[in-house]
């Protein structure tokens, strides 16, 4: 069995997104009337802020376009290269809901991943953000470099990915081998049908194409909204330009000191007391598939994933789930405890009737797979591509044998499908790129980190470290389950953040909400 090809936690984006896709949440978008005609056309970018040779790029106008919903499209020029200009150019796809009231300024946004839409998530979650934002802020989401409807990275075709998907290796010196072979033909394919751009798509590039479209959009200084790896970009724009840092919002925080094996084995945990809070709410109900006490409830599911991985579990169609497959479909409703109500139907039909329909279909959600076997994103391709370039972890056999003895030691349930993650980015085909930023981002306004206590995927003690590591981090903190707040917390945060964003009003560090 294999480790997921990507680390599940960071591509799901905020509970937020997940919430709504999978319809545990149903309110309509917001439809606003622009503050602009559509079919418009900006003025010139300012041009503030430009680095030498990339002004043409910081002052080009915008073509908007209505796009539906309320909704105004554009397409941003972007430089391939920051660290050459004339390596030519890439485009940035771009979707704003214009302020409803009184303009402020902009607000840009993403949903985490790396490698999730943030035209998909406006779309989504405009209707979650608070009135004050989004009558003050033009509300910006954009798909950066490498992803989406931006010009992405491509690696593997449909079927070849939807195989990789899917794959178990066992988590032992026996499936090092096949499973860095298998790592190293995703690199390959990568570097074959995405050419110079696998190279420079690292979250420094994405954080300086955010300030060129600040001054394109016509903002002295960038405000933002980021959720989980949108945490990581904020911090870096932050780091690279601190006199341009407005209001920024980091909500499920990434802590940019870690090292990606101490990501990999701290998110472990992270998934163990998410399932964990999972399986005490389930039995505390009617209806749950789960027996005896929680401890014993975990062991159950632990025994069906490893039964996957002996004889994937059969569905109602021809597919059948292995325990890479099962894996993604039990973390991924942990996102939210909203979605809490789809694990338990997943578990009643494979455990009552034999069949793990639901299971498919979580996992499926989770990688964006349709059901003809196409993919409606690259997410997949995007997180590993961005990854590899910003940090590596160690590949070293004994290293990683090590350390997922101590990773299943801490979370015996999860745990193990976060080991050797040291091979994925092992033969990635361009180098890592070399940290640019400080990471204290001194000189910047304060910066508004919000941590959840129980988040799997972004662990609340990443919170309270970017808090500390930003010399302006303020911390707010929300008791709740699942991961990220802000859009699905309670009135405490919910005004907290509203007031931040458009008064520009701090809250006391160290609000519990």
């Amino acid at each position: 069995m294999r480790s997921p090809s990507r680390a599940l936690p960071l591509v799901c984006a905020s509970a937020l997104a997940v919430v709504l896709a999978l319809g545990a949440c149903t309110a309509p978008p917001k439809v606003q009337t622009p503050a602009d005609e559509a079919n418009s056309s900006s003025a010139p970018g300012t041009g503030d802020g430009a680095p030498a040779g990339y002004e043409d790029y910081y002052t080009q106008s915008l073509d908007w376009t209505d796009c539906g919903g309320g909704f105004e499209c554009t397409t941003v020029r972007a430089p391939l290269s920051w660290q050459d200009p004339d390596a030519g150019d890439i485009d940035l796809s771009v979707k704003r809901m214009p302020a409803g009231g009184e303009k402020i300024g902009s607000l840009l946004t993403n949903p985490g991943g790396p490698g999730g839409s943030g035209l998909e998530f406006i779309d989504a979650a405009i209707s979650s953000f608070g009135d004050p934002v989004t009558e003050a802020y033009d509300v910006i989401g954009f798909d950066p470099r490498g992803v989406g409807e931006s010009t992405p990275v491509e690696c593997f075709d449909d079927a070849r990915k939807d195989e990789s998907l899917s794959r178990d290796f066992p988590y032992t010196a026996e499936g090092i081998e096949p499973r860095a072979e298998e790592l190293a033909a995703w690199g390959e394919a990568c570097a074959e049908r995405s050419g110079d751009l696998l190279a420079n798509v690292d979250t420094q590039s994405a954080a300086r194409d955010m300030d060129m479209m600040r001054a394109v959009l016509g903002d002295e200084k960038l405000n933002y909204l980021g959720y989980s790896y949108g945490t990581q970009l904020g911090a870096t724009y932050a780091g690279l330009f601190p006199e341009r840092a407005g209001r920024l919002v980091l909500d499920g925080a990434i802590d940019t000191t870690l090292t990606s094996d101490e990501v990999g084995a701290q998110q472990a945990v992270g998934f163990e007391n998410a399932l964990r809070a999972y399986v005490t709410d389930c039995q505390g109900g009617a209806g749950c598939p789960l027996s005896g006490s929680v401890d014993d409830g975990m062991a159950q599911i632990r025994d069906l994933l490893d039964r996957a991985f002996d004889n994937p579990l059969p569905t109602t169609g021809e597919r059948r789930v292995t325990q890479t497959l099962a894996f993604y479909g039990v973390a991924v409703t942990l996102y939210n405890d909203g979605n809490w109500f789809l694990l338990t139907q997943a578990l009643t039909e494979v455990f009552e009737d034999g069949v793990a329909d639901t299971l498919l279909f979580l996992a499926d959600f989770y990688n964006d797979r349709n059901p003809d076997g196409s993919f409606s994103s690259n997410s997949a391709e995007a997180f590993r591509a961005v990854n590899c370039l910003d940090d590596r972890g160690n590949p070293d056999p004994d290293f990683m044998a090590a350390q997922l003895e101590e990773i299943e030691a801490a979370a015996p349930t999860m745990g193990t499908f976060f080991g050797y993650g040291g091979l994925t980015c092992a033969d990635w085909p361009v180098p890592q790129v070399e940290q640019e930023f400080d990471l204290a981002a001194a000189g910047a306004d304060p910066i508004l980190v919000i941590g959840t206590t129980n988040d799997p995927a972004t662990p609340y003690v990443w919170s309270e470290g970017l808090a500390e590591t930003l010399d302006s981090g303020v911390l707010v903190t929300w008791e709740g389950e699942g991961h990220t707040a802000y859009g699905r917390a309670n009135d405490c945060l919910e005004d907290a953040v509203d007031a931040f964003l458009v008064d520009g009003t701090v809250p006391e560090d160290g609000l519990t909400c």
